[in-house]
């Protein structure tokens, strides 16, 4: 899904191409059967678990607040479409968490490394 902010952001930012992912998970096994398979499917090439933070959020018209572990996940804009299908199939959320943000630069052999770790596009 193409956002007014998605379609500016390369006219005013030079971006990579490559992306890092946030998506919040309920307990440290979601988020080890998520990043695994974003993993074999070569839809990641590396996901960080950031285990035990505490979230507040608005759910049904309450303030709510939970122990969960956010995920980290580096992939590419062009594979995000897939990453948040596996997600969506594997997570528990009625509503998972996804945000795409554009990696402005990076070290040239951190990215090749990356890129090489993806399935083709």
């Amino acid at each position: 899904m193409v956002t007014l902010l998605s379609a500016l952001v390369p006219q005013f930012f030079m971006t990579t191409g490559e992306i890092v992912i946030l998506c919040t998970c309920s307990s440290a096994e979601e988020s080890q059967r998520i990043a695994s398979r974003l993993l074999e499917d070569h839809l990641a090439a590396c996901v960080n678990v950031l285990p035990s933070i505490r979230s507040y959020y608005w759910w049904q018209g309450v303030i709510e607040s939970s122990e969960e572990h956010l995920l980290l996940i580096k992939s590419t804009a062009a594979l995000f479409p897939a990453v948040q299908e596996a997600v969506q199939q594997t997570h528990s959320y009625e509503v998972p968490e996804l945000l795409a943000l554009p990696v402005l630069d990076g070290s040239a052999d951190y990215l090749n490394w990356l890129r090489s770790n993806l399935r083709a596009s």
